[in-house]
């Protein structure tokens, strides 16, 4: 048998899928460029070590369940003065992820505070980090559901196991006393061992009204707050933004009737 035909066999038994396919063509570029043994050897490793990195990235992003794809370049701090870029990009850098720290970011709807959970959360999978996002509502609905069902303490796992925990818009909807205490026991099973970030529209002072016990919202903020960073966004909705952008709204009053609106402002 060919040495060539053995290697083959070889790297397939070993699952070096990328150094199979591309063996031949790398074989007849070292010839042609007189590389060393060693060089040789480098190049074909690195092609390995990037395509399963690649994998691995996609792999582990479609498992995170983020809503879209959208990093920390493509968000627009000019928008946002409200927020410290440099705080950001120092956030980006997974530091709280080791130290097992959380951050929350407050603010009225659709000003970027997903966004940011979003884009740090596909930084930590850049660096190894497991991740996973979901939504308040239904996080608290799938623990309900697997306390009715007598398995809370394993399907709890799902949310305790990943080092870097999303949980979006908490304040949307107001928690039962089971929803409270559910979500009190995960943030307690996570404290210093992993870490969380939360978006929410509610400030803090409001937290008790959401889980509908002041003393619970306490203990719950008392745990998330000892380790963090608190991000506060004030600035206009990007969903705005685009429609003042399209004329949709009237520059004047910030309300429906712009230039392009079919809607009349009255004058006053």
């Amino acid at each position: 048998m060919a040495t060539l035909e053995i290697a083959d066999e070889l790297l397939e038994a070993l699952g070096l899928d990328e150094i199979r396919n591309i063996l031949p063509q790398r074989l007849e570029r070292a010839a042609n460029n007189n590389m060393s043994y060693s060089d040789f050897l480098v190049d074909l490793l690195m092609t390995e070590k990037d395509v399963k990195r690649e994998r691995y990235i996609k792999t582990r992003t479609r498992l995170a369940h983020f809503p879209f794809v959208r990093t920390i370049e493509q968000f627009d701090f000019s928008f946002q003065p409200s927020i410290d870029e440099r705080q950001v990009r120092e956030l980006a850098n997974l530091g709280f992820v080791s130290e097992c720290s959380n951050v929350i970011l407050l603010g009225p709807p659709v000003v970027g505070k997903t966004h940011l959970a979003v884009a740090l959360g596909l930084e930590a999978i850049s660096r190894g980090f497991g991740a996973y996002f979901i939504n308040a509502h239904d996080l608290i609905a799938d623990l309900e559901k697997a306390q009715r069902e007598n398995r809370l303490e394993r399907r709890m796992k799902v949310y305790i196991s990943p080092r870097l925990l999303i949980v979006d818009e908490i304040g949307y909807m107001l928690l039962d006393q089971l929803g409270a205490t559910i979500l009190f026991q995960l943030v307690t099973q996570r404290y210093e061992k992993g870490s969380m970030i939360l978006t929410s529209n509610k400030g803090f002072a409001e937290w008790g009204e959401i889980f509908g016990d002041s003393v619970l919202a306490a203990a719950i903020l008392d745990r998330l707050l000892h380790h963090s960073t608190t991000i506060n966004i004030r600035g206009e909705s990007y969903r705005l933004r685009e429609k003042r952008r399209a004329g949709l709204l009237d520059p004047r009053t910030g309300i429906p009737g712009g230039s392009n609106s079919t809607t009349p402002v009255k004058e006053r």
